[in-house]
């Protein structure tokens, strides 16, 4: 689909999922809390027009050009991925329970003891907190690793994060890069 979604689909999109994009090994692992209606709709990850994902991703250098949604299928090629804390769509996160978030929790480490990136990005504070019991987690990078990778915190870009701009989440996005190329390797 590349049209906007009807408020049919929207409707009919609620607890869909959709397909993780696997990082390369030695890649970085972008993790959102869940898809939204509008992603699900479109079967894209961070698809809804406002989302500033993809604007920060490419600012901050880890993309030599803005993609789009529909070629999330590139990512790879840039050593990246992406995947769910909560695998079901939602209209808003506050409809994932605690319990939802923390069994995301367990299952984004095994996630990345299978695929093995370099670093894991959490897009979002909060849902980190309750996925993993850290109420005093910031962003940035964390002291704990998450099924061998490093594990980073970034802001969550969707366009009701009132408390960062594209520029500043780029500036996030690029502190990340930036560490993630200077870490080795592990297999």
């Amino acid at each position: 689909m590349t049209s906007r979604p009807t408020a049919a689909e929207l409707a009919a999109a609620k607890d869909r999922t959709i397909p993780d994009v696997v990082p390369p090994r030695g890649g970085v692992l972008l993790c959102g809390i869940n898809p939204g209606l509008y992603s699900a709709a479109t079967g894209f990850h961070f698809a809804r027009p406002g989302n500033r994902f993809w604007p920060a991703l490419h600012r901050s250098g880890f993309t030599d050009r803005l993609l789009a949604p529909p070629e999330q299928h590139l990512l790879p090629s840039y050593g990246l991925g992406i995947t769910n804390l909560a695998a079901r769509a939602t209209a808003q996160a506050a409809e994932l329970t605690a319990d939802e978030l923390a069994e995301g929790g367990a299952l984004l480490e095994a996630f990345a003891e299978r695929h093995a990136p370099r670093a894991v990005a959490i897009l979002g504070v909060t849902a980190y907190r309750t996925a993993f019991g850290d109420r005093s987690a910031r962003i940035g990078p964390q002291s704990r690793t998450l099924g061998g990778a490093r594990l980073w915190i970034l802001p969550n870009p969707s366009g009701l994060n009132a408390h960062y701009t594209v520029d500043t989440l780029a500036a996030e996005f690029r502190t990340l890069r930036t560490a993630a190329a200077d870490e080795p390797v592990t297999t």
